[in-house]
């Protein structure tokens, strides 16, 4: 059974109290505020600020709330890691390296996408010079531009899960951390395939998970990619492999959500906050609620959301 916490300020325990009204159970514990019973999960706040959900969809249960929620339990696990990048090997950054990151989870419209990346050591200055840095310092066109220059010149591997299959697997009960290490694996694994028989000096994977959850995530997998694997958060920061696999994943993103946009007929924005949940009632009402796991993450809250804005316009005609 999954397990995980997230600590979000009062007014936030109330949206999810408000969120789960019609899964409240009786049976509160001690300290608690209110506890829930999805079909998947069991969800229980703490006067502490704490959420506890527990089952098969617990990761991805908690993944939706983001925003408030999210940064506050990041913020304090960070604090109990090592810093980023203290356990890789010496002179990492000028080895040969395959890295992987991904785009689009915390994103209620879009699909995930996963790159693994292979830089040599000998491709490093030529990547500088065409601009490769952290994606997060880049704007959509800079990450065009520059994806647009490197994917001819490195070996990748991009995957997509588009939202209908998306959907489908978190509705079986999959979690959304082991459909990302189950991307993460694949892609991996493609790129040792375009290599070979070259090996990398490492592998480099922006952490998501601890090592040992990722690992469990791909029990039952065919191959699983072990040998000198790494993790880390901020990777970005660490090695140019994850810098240009996040850029090259971006920029797919980018492209996905400009066809979204060109069949909804108006731009469809990125994120999770209250602009996508007016995008989102827009969308219900021009073409019906049942487009919607085509374009959207069924399981976020801005789901509900975006339904009770169509249900407030529809009530006043």
């Amino acid at each position: 059974m999954g397990n995980a916490v997230i600590t979000v300020p009062p007014a936030q325990i109330a949206k999810l109290k408000d969120h789960y009204s019609r899964f409240l159970i009786e049976k509160v514990p001690p300290g608690g505020i209110f506890a829930a019973k999805t079909p998947a999960c069991m969800i229980t706040a703490y006067k502490s600020g704490k959420v506890l959900f527990q089952g098969a969809a617990a990761e991805s249960e908690a993944a939706q709330w983001n925003g408030v929620a999210t940064a506050v339990a990041q913020t304090k696990k960070a604090s109990s890691k090592p810093a980023p990048g203290s356990l890789l090997p010496a002179n990492f950054a000028q080895m040969s390296v395959i890295g992987s990151d991904e785009v689009g989870t915390g994103d209620f419209f879009g699909p995930i996408t996963v790159v693994a990346a292979y830089v040599r050591t000998q491709d490093m200055p030529l990547l500088k010079e065409l601009g490769v840095r952290d994606s997060k310092d880049l704007n959509d066109e800079k990450i065009t531009a520059i994806a647009k220059d490197i994917k001819d010149v490195i070996p990748y591997s991009l995957l997509t899960l588009h939202n209908e299959k998306y959907n489908q697997l978190q509705q079986s009960g999959m979690s959304q951390g082991k459909m990302k290490a189950i991307l993460h694996n694949q892609a991996l694994s493609h790129v040792l395939g375009k290599i070979a028989p070259e090996k990398p000096d490492a592998i480099l994977i922006d952490q998501f998970a601890e090592p040992g959850i990722y690992f469990n995530h791909l029990r039952g997998q065919q191959k699983i990619i072990r040998e000198n694997v790494h993790f880390s958060t901020k990777a970005e920061g660490l090695h140019l492999s994850v810098a240009a696999a996040s850029i090259l994943a971006r920029y797919a993103f980018i492209r996905h959500f400009e066809r979204l946009s060109e069949e909804a007929g108006f731009t469809i924005p990125k994120g999770a906050g209250l602009k996508v949940d007016e995008a989102a009632a827009k969308l219900i009402l021009a073409k019906g609620q049942s487009v919607l796991p085509h374009f959207v993450k069924l399981h976020f809250a801005n789901t509900q959301k975006a339904i009770n804005l169509v249900n407030k316009r529809r009530s006043r005609f």
